[in-house]
């Protein structure tokens, strides 16, 4: 898959090709249909398959402020976007210059003049364009213009849910990570950098691995979890307890990521790793003293283990 910064990194002599645009924060179920078609039509018509998505949120440039929890960091995002067969990956920088930029210009400079689009496919509730004026009928109006088509990417729903990035979100602010990977068609995914804690669970016989994240990342709400961790350049994940709050007990009060690796003796700090939601397995609470909070741990690490089989 070729990635792009910018439409304008279309070679010359470019040929045509089927287009489809979001931001696909997820790259869940839904958005897997809507590329997929832009696939397989891209096949058909013996094109190239092209995915624009932007860099930051543009919520965060229109709205600064309200960016929203990050379900797929950049180079995730980029690696499940190619495993699903697409040939162009166009980041599209958005600035405050480009949020301004009218629909009908969106349409002529990058659907026609750079990406030479012979079919835009896109979700009934495509918006794009300045204050997001252009919408899916004027997208075919101006298609009819400008002689390409455009065809709606399927909805995908469950019991009458539709899978957004909104809904999975909401699904891991309230540890539902069992929702969210039916949405997602995986677990939800964690990433970040393993940092020095305060040490507490090595006394207490559980040394767990601090995870530093992104400061926009989608952490599930507060609890413990069972999770896989996996390691760059390890093929095998290690199954681990997660814990996700502020360690109550300890009267703490910074939110923290903390996993406990199973069946695993070594040093993790300075490594980044990724950790997969399994099972939300119960709420954060509170002991009196460490006894109990040493037996709860250990009745975790069991349910771990049951839960990742």
């Amino acid at each position: 898959m070729q990635r792009w910064r910018g439409y304008d990194a279309a070679p010359g002599g470019w040929g045509r090709s089927v287009v489809t645009i979001g931001v696909f924060d997820g790259v869940h179920k839904g958005h897997q249909a809507t590329i997929g078609h832009t696939v397989a039509r891209a096949r058909e018509l013996g094109v190239q398959s092209v995915v624009v998505t932007f860099d930051p949120h543009p919520a965060e440039v229109v709205r600064p402020g309200s960016h929203p929890a990050v379900l797929t960091e950049p180079a995730r995002k980029a690696e499940l976007i190619e495993a699903l067969g697409v040939d162009v990956l166009c980041v599209v920088p958005f600035t405050p210059e480009f949020s301004r930029l009218p629909a009908e210009q969106f349409v002529h400079d990058v659907l026609v003049e750079h990406l030479h689009a012979a079919l835009v496919v896109v979700g009934s509730n495509f918006r794009f364009g300045h204050r997001a004026a252009g919408d899916v009928t004027l997208l075919e109006r101006l298609g009819r213009t400008f002689g390409f088509g455009v065809e709606g990417g399927p909805l995908v729903a469950e019991d009458g849910t539709v899978f957004s990035s909104t809904y999975i979100r909401s699904c891991v602010d309230a540890g539902d990570v069992g929702a969210a990977a039916a949405a997602l068609g995986r677990p939800h995914r964690l990433e970040g950098v393993v940092v020095r804690g305060d040490q507490r669970g090595r006394e207490l016989g559980f040394p767990t691995a601090n995870l530093l994240c992104h400061r926009y990342a989608a952490v599930p709400a507060d609890g413990v979890y069972a999770a896989r961790l996996i390691r760059r350049g390890q093929s095998e994940p290690l199954m681990a307890a997660v814990s996700v709050g502020t360690n109550p007990t300890f009267s703490g009060r910074e939110r923290r990521v903390e996993a406990y690796a199973l069946d695993f003796d070594g040093d993790l700090y300075g490594e980044r790793l990724a950790l997969e939601f399994v099972a939300h397995l119960r709420g954060q609470i509170r002991y009196d003293s460490i006894e109990p909070l040493i037996a709860q741990m250990e009745q975790d690490v069991e349910r771990t283990r049951h839960a990742l089989g």
